[in-house]
């Protein structure tokens, strides 16, 4: 949050800030926190602990300096998303020993009928439709493991759809206010609605999704041309709860029409979550809490809480504001190049680091042009396009891809088959082409449609 005295004279545009020693200092306490969140594959730190010590650093040097203090701190942190990310987790963890997922990832593969690309096809659909409730993380966690065992029944290399569950649930999570972290963000932040973020970015990921199968069709045409095994399904999973399982695809329908509705109840998107996880929990009378939770991410959450501190402190500083001043001059003068390069640059950003970082820093400058009365609605949604399909471009993209390519390499390693792993050449041949035709599917709607994009959701 900034300043009220200077986002009122700085929306006026009555004055233009100048450089100062506490945006130095928020600045360079913001580039080490995000070198350390970004390099913690070299120094073995998880990102949840530099993000802490980051928020931790910023508190201090923002109430030594006059600029932050612990207060401001907690009103910098985006509750909405993370008591939604927490209860999502929770009825998850819920769902998975129910053995729902194993059977519904069996019944695909029975209906495939050996076809492979059709089992592709319907691998990346029921992966896509996960991941338009549930984060990208908890989709790869659940089916990755699926598809390397049905891929062994058929004999078949596992690698084509192990990248395809990694793609399409990037793409897919594009689609939903709740389908991705960073949609969260950007939702709770431009107060964007359920309905409004599906209403929007539907269209893009659906198109983004099809150039995704059709692409991997030809990367992969050896691969899914040869024929499979024949599968036997006599002893393919079963249910072990059904009671459990059937309750908690009831408490998601009914959340999904809540998540609809949310703006009529007056309800923000977690108090739909928490809903739906106090329905669960007294429907499945029988759920142990204690070992539900245990399964919740706790470092994320840790992680998004730190980060929102983070951030804070850099836009109690005025240093994001400083910047946004340097940018806005273009986004008046050329609002369609703008949503389009900015569209393409958090799409190569987030490819080579974390997308959530880039969308916290991203979020206050878009925000500060908007209130000094510029029209910033495309960039929000170019925001949302770009650090979702992004995060296919590399193996490190999303931590969905890094989940993938490490159970890749140790089905390599267990198998002794180099060919098993994706290695960050075989991404760069095969996830980044994709990438790149998602960026172009995109660019087009964009286009196509900037008048529709141009339009805030509350003037419609």
């Amino acid at each position: 949050m900034s300043d009220p005295h200077s986002t009122a004279t700085a929306a006026a545009g009555l004055v233009s800030l100048e450089w100062n020693t506490t945006m130095l200092v928020s600045g360079a306490i913001l580039a080490l926190t995000f070198i350390g969140i970004f390099t913690e594959k070299m120094h073995g730190f998880d990102r949840a602990k530099f993000a802490m010590l980051g928020a931790g650093v910023m508190v201090a040097a923002g109430q030594l300096m006059g600029f932050y203090n612990p207060e401001l701190a907690v009103k910098a942190i985006d509750w909405n998303v993370v008591f939604l990310l927490g209860c999502m987790m929770t009825i998850v963890a819920i769902m998975i020993p129910t053995g729902g997922f194993q059977a519904l990832a069996w019944h695909i593969a029975d209906w495939s009928k050996g076809r492979q690309f059709w089992l592709l096809v319907m691998l990346g659909t029921a992966v896509t439709g996960l991941s338009l409730l549930l984060d990208n993380v908890t989709t790869v966690v659940i089916f990755g493991p699926l598809i390397i065992l049905i891929a062994q029944a058929l004999k078949v290399s596992p690698v084509p759809y192990l990248l395809a569950a990694a793609l399409l649930t990037d793409t897919g999570g594009v689609a939903t206010l709740v389908g991705d972290p960073p949609n969260l963000m950007i939702g709770s932040a431009a107060n964007i609605s359920f309905n409004d973020f599906i209403y929007h970015m539907a269209w893009p990921s659906l198109l983004a999704w099809i150039a995704i199968l059709v692409t991997l069709r030809f990367l992969f045409w050896k691969e899914l041309s040869a024929v499979p095994a024949k599968m036997d399904f006599t002893e393919k999973e079963k249910i072990n709860d059904r009671w459990t399982w059937n309750a908690a695809l009831a408490v998601l329908a009914g959340m999904v029409v809540l998540f609809v509705i949310h703006d009529k109840l007056g309800w923000d998107p977690w108090v739909v979550s928490a809903a739906g996880l106090t329905a669960l929990v007294f429907i499945a009378r029988h759920i142990e809490l204690d070992a539900a939770f245990e399964q919740v991410e706790i470092p994320l959450l840790l992680f998004f809480i730190s980060l929102f501190i983070v951030v804070g402190g850099v836009e109690h500083s005025q240093f994001l504001m400083y910047i946004g001043q340097h940018i806005t001059p273009f986004v008046q003068e050329d609002l369609l190049m703008a949503t389009i390069l900015l569209l393409w640059v958090s799409a190569i950003l987030s490819a080579m680091i974390d997308n959530i970082p880039f969308t916290a820093a991203m979020i206050p400058i878009i925000a500060a042009m908007e209130a000094q009365g510029i029209n910033v609605t495309p960039l929000w949604w170019a925001l949302a396009a770009g650090v979702g399909m992004g995060g296919n471009g590399t193996h490190i993209g999303s931590t969905a891809n890094v989940f993938i390519v490490t159970i890749s390499e140790r089905l390599a390693r267990e198998k002794g088959d180099p060919s098993l792993a994706i290695t960050p050449g075989l991404w760069f041949r095969k996830g980044t082409p994709a990438m790149i035709v998602t960026l172009i599917a995109c660019t087009i709607v964009f286009v196509a449609f900037f008048d529709f994009y141009s339009v805030h959701w509350t003037a419609k």
